[in-house]
């Protein structure tokens, strides 16, 4: 007898959502493979060490892979939120936002910039490239006149 992570409630959600394929009879133990699936991020052990009362590991293995192909735990975690929300035990506070940022350019973001800024900040700019370039016409005519490759 397995251990039943899902109640039959639970899994009387989740069975209609888990494809079977277009060939083969229908796996009868359907229910363990899904629990050997559970069984095995819960515990964080390898496939290869998952107890027989799931069936064999490969065989959990590639259901479950299959199961990630077709995307059927985004179908999951979907049918979860939308029976939490039917039942009204939906707790917006648990809800998370990414937080990542990324930087953009002033024009990008909409900064507004004064003309006179503007100006000032692109006369820097183009002092910075030309002293950059001497700098670097200088290094090749020391580097000839030494004999020495830049």
């Amino acid at each position: 007898m397995a251990r039943r992570e899902l109640s039959d409630d639970e899994w009387a959600l989740v069975e209609p959502l888990l494809p079977i394929g277009a060939y083969g009879p229908y796996p009868h133990r359907l229910r363990d493979q899904l629990e050997g699936v559970i069984w095995k991020f819960r515990s964080g052990g390898q496939w290869r060490e998952m107890p027989q009362e799931f069936g064999p590991w490969s065989t959990v293995y590639d259901r479950f892979r299959q199961w990630r192909d077709a995307g059927v735990f985004q179908a999951l975690m979907d049918a979860a939120i939308a029976e939490a929300a039917r039942r009204g035990q939906v707790d917006l506070s648990l809800v998370s936002i990414d937080s990542t940022t990324a930087r953009a350019h002033h024009n990008a973001a909409g900064m507004r910039v004064d003309e006179e800024v503007l100006a000032a900040l692109e006369k820097a700019v183009g002092e910075e490239k030309g002293a950059a370039a001497g700098r670097k016409r200088t290094r090749k005519v020391q580097s000839r006149q030494t004999g020495r490759t830049a």
